[in-house]
């Protein structure tokens, strides 16, 4: 049992080492304020009028020299339609597109997204949630600024917003740990996934790769398949800055949180082989972890070595996580790291149930 232990450990610090110290000791590039793009930022709604009250100004507002903001209501019941004309005769560089039938052929917000980037002005998109509210007035700039050296695709990071509790600490972790894994992999040249409440692409992209058309049965992750088709070794740039983040709101309840998850994970399976390999094999050996440890120290005769395996994994999980967290804002979390790797391994399990039931819902 203690070589099976052994060889969990190997693959953990493999990836620890391999993979997520390349984001530990990543500093970000500064940003090209010589020739940014003008930027089309696109935004889809569906009876969200509080949040378009709240967050679309601060989007509006921002200090850039060339952009539009494109909102996309989609069958809104609400008052959605009379507050977009209401802002439209203030801020001239909204545009406003509204969907009054539903597509029979594109579920969920493949529909609303695409019409956004067809009446997109500019090469270069910016997409974030209606949910979502910047961090400042230079959020545009930020990953616009990003589109350097022939870069086509820029990666950015959405937290959500502190509250008290363990639901609002564990919601963070599993923030921070899916941007530990989709930075690092960037930066090994393995792009699988981008978050779509703050993501940017060049507009060709997307018509280039056709992906909606290719699994019309999904609610939610198109922005994951498009990224996980179009992005190479070559075309794709993170940014980290703080002024960059793009926050929202964390679901209140487990059960909102499990249905949120259930419709993000669905999407997993659509990955390139060799992203479901590599995350896969991550996955399963967080799972295998506590287990094979607990096992090694009771029944093995080999105690002192398994625990011994299991500090030397801390320490180094320890390093990578002291830099990231810093990073990401997520250091009050430092400490609870090993208890939220135990709650990982149950959350991964009931996750595995999901992947091959998506929520058959509508996107909002």
């Amino acid at each position: 049992m203690l070589i099976t232990f052994s060889v969990i450990v190997a693959i953990q610090l493999f990836y620890y080492l391999y993979f997520f110290r390349r984001f530990a000791d990543y500093e970000q590039q500064p940003v090209n304020t010589v020739s940014l793009p003008p930027v089309s930022v696109i935004i889809c709604t569906h009876n969200e009028l509080n949040n378009l009250k709240k967050n679309l100004p601060s989007i509006l507002e921002q200090k850039y020299h060339t952009f539009e903001v494109i909102v996309v209501n989609d069958n809104s019941s609400d008052e959605t339609e009379l507050l977009l004309m209401q802002m439209e005769a203030t801020y001239p560089n909204l545009v406003v597109r509204h969907i009054r039938n539903q597509s029979q052929h594109l579920r969920g917000k493949k529909y609303p997204l695409t019409i956004g980037i067809r009446a997109a002005r500019y090469d270069h998109v910016l997409l974030t949630d209606v949910d979502c509210f910047t961090s400042g007035d230079h959020w545009i700039r930020d990953m616009a600024g990003m589109f350097i050296e022939r870069k086509e695709i820029v990666l950015g990071f959405a937290p959500y917003r502190k509250h008290p509790g363990f639901l609002n600490k564990f919601i963070r972790y599993e923030t921070f740990f899916s941007a530990l894994q989709y930075f690092s992999f960037a930066l090994a040249g393995f792009t699988y996934m981008g978050v779509g409440r703050n993501l940017a692409y060049r507009k060709q992209l997307f018509f280039d790769h056709n992906i909606y058309p290719k699994y019309p049965q999904l609610i939610s992750g198109d922005d994951d398949l498009l990224i996980n088709a179009a992005a190479t070794k070559h075309n794709t740039a993170i940014q980290t800055s703080k002024s960059s983040f793009m926050y929202s709101e964390p679901k209140l309840t487990w059960d909102e949180y499990w249905f949120q998850k259930r419709r993000h994970v669905s999407t997993s399976k659509y990955y390139k082989g060799k992203h479901k390999w590599q995350l896969g094999l991550l996955a399963a050996v967080n799972v295998l972890f506590y287990p094979a440890l607990i096992i090694c120290i009771i029944y093995s005769g080999y105690a002192v070595e398994a625990l011994l395996l299991f500090l030397i994994k801390l320490f180094i999980q320890g390093a990578v996580y002291n830099s990231v967290m810093k990073k990401l804002e997520a250091y009050d979390l430092f400490l609870l790291f090993p208890l939220m790797d135990l709650a990982f391994m149950i959350y991964y399990l009931k996750l595995v149930t999901h992947i091959n039931n998506p929520s058959t819902d509508r996107w909002k």
